[in-house]
């Protein structure tokens, strides 16, 4: 299978949440200014950056000032259609993070950004005290199965690694019903086992599963 192509530099699209290396995010797009950058990245094989916005709307809006974050998540496509002219579904898979160095802005709008790679997660197995964090993601898992729903349709897919901190700790985050800064923090952190502590900490306090042993 060929490998999608990597860019130094990168159109953007700035949302209202957060996208983590492996994590799988839907998306409808209809605004000229993306209907044109899916279609030059499916032709290309190449992926998109997926920013978090601090300030605007997710749709342009006439006038309006878009910020968002330095910090994002290469978006590789893995499926796409078009059910009507001027509407494409899509569904993306979370790759490297990157930071933006310069967000110039193209016509009708479109960011693009110059940027460079953060580091991928290091490999670090779950510890101990945290293993009960790694078991209640299972739980959840095998919740979802028992309920029928499709494996399209799971908020990640196979092969699960709940041995790694960084995996286990990002679709928590992904999960956990967090203000899109927060998950902006935990997603641009360096140390996976880090992550994974405050992740555990957060399910303490939200006391969704068992919280790990002190």
């Amino acid at each position: 299978m060929a490998q999608p192509l990597i860019l130094s530099s990168l159109p953007l699209f700035p949302l209202g949440t957060v996208l983590f290396p492996g994590g799988y995010l839907p998306l409808r797009i209809f605004e000229v200014r993306y209907l044109d950058m899916v279609r030059k990245c499916c032709a290309a094989g190449a992926p998109f950056g997926v920013v978090t916005l601090s300030q605007g709307n997710e749709v342009q809006q006439p006038g309006a000032h878009e910020v968002f974050s330095r910090t994002g998540t290469l978006a590789t496509i893995t499926e796409y259609s078009s059910p009507q002219p001027g509407l494409m579904l899509i569904r993306c898979h979370g790759t490297r993070r990157f930071r933006t160095t310069s967000e110039p802005q193209r016509q009708y709008g479109l960011w693009t950004a110059d940027m460079e790679y953060l580091d991928d997660d290091a490999p670090v197995p779950v510890p101990e005290h945290l293993v009960s964090t790694a078991e209640a993601l299972e739980q959840f898992m095998e919740t979802l199965q028992r309920r029928g729903i499709p494996p399209e349709q799971m908020p990640w897919q196979e092969p699960m690694q709940l041995g790694d901190c960084g995996w286990v700790a990002n679709r928590w985050a992904e999960l956990l019903p967090l203000p899109a800064p927060v998950k902006l923090n935990l997603m641009a952190l360096d140390s996976p086992l880090l992550r994974l502590e405050l992740v555990s900490d957060l399910l303490a306090r939200h006391q969704i599963g068992p919280p790990g042993k002190p």
